[in-house]
């Protein structure tokens, strides 16, 4: 019974990525590639898919009638696929943007699994992992800085009902999300190190 409903779990997340998919070939067709692409830089920093789970997914949408496919000539040889969406599946899609959903489970952090065990480990080696932390946060929140700057809507919000909105809110919430990861690294290293010690595992 529980292999069973932790395939049941699996298959819903899998199948989230089928609206996603919808989404994306709603603003335009595109090729498998041009979805990748989408997955790997604008949707990265809340939503991944990796390329054995787009393909299969294109399949089933394409066989449920939800999209549908002409083959085009890239180039003088190469043959792509260029989806759009059908009636039906734009039908499906804003039928699941209407709907309301509960908040996910928290997603799985492996630091934060360490660091509720951090009993068990040396100052110096709490110390390592959570400046190893801060300083990818902090790279990461260079980034995405960076990405701001070069928004179009970073200075001016010229309409919210466009794609280009939707990937500006996303991003602030990216960013916010960095800065606060950010101050709970810095605090929890500021206590650390003032903490004695002989507090630690392994001292003597």
């Amino acid at each position: 019974m529980k292999a069973k409903c932790l395939g049941k779990v699996a298959a819903g997340k899998m199948r989230t990525l089928k609206y996603a998919i919808l989404g994306l070939i709603n603003r335009k067709a595109m090729t498998g590639y041009d979805l990748m692409k989408e997955f790997t830089i604008d949707l990265v920093n809340f939503w991944h898919a990796q390329h054995s789970q787009l393909y299969p997914e294109l399949k089933k949408l394409t066989n449920e009638g939800l999209i549908t496919f002409e083959t085009v000539l890239q180039g003088e040889k190469l043959e792509k696929k260029l989806y759009s969406i059908t009636d039906e599946g734009k039908k499906v899609f804003l039928s699941w943007l209407a709907k309301q959903d509960p908040l996910e489970p928290t997603p799985k952090d492996i630091f934060r699994l360490k660091a509720y065990f951090i009993e068990s480990m040396r100052k110096e080696d709490i110390l390592k992992q959570f400046h190893y932390q801060l300083d990818q946060r902090k790279e990461k929140l260079v980034k995405l800085e960076a990405t701001m700057r070069q928004h179009p809507y970073a200075k001016n919000i010229a309409d919210i009902i466009s794609p280009l909105y939707g990937d500006y809110i996303v991003l602030k919430g990216a960013i916010m999300r960095e800065r606060t990861n950010i101050d709970w690294l810095t605090q929890c290293i500021k206590e650390i190190e003032k903490a004695k010690k002989n507090c630690f595992y392994g001292s003597s």
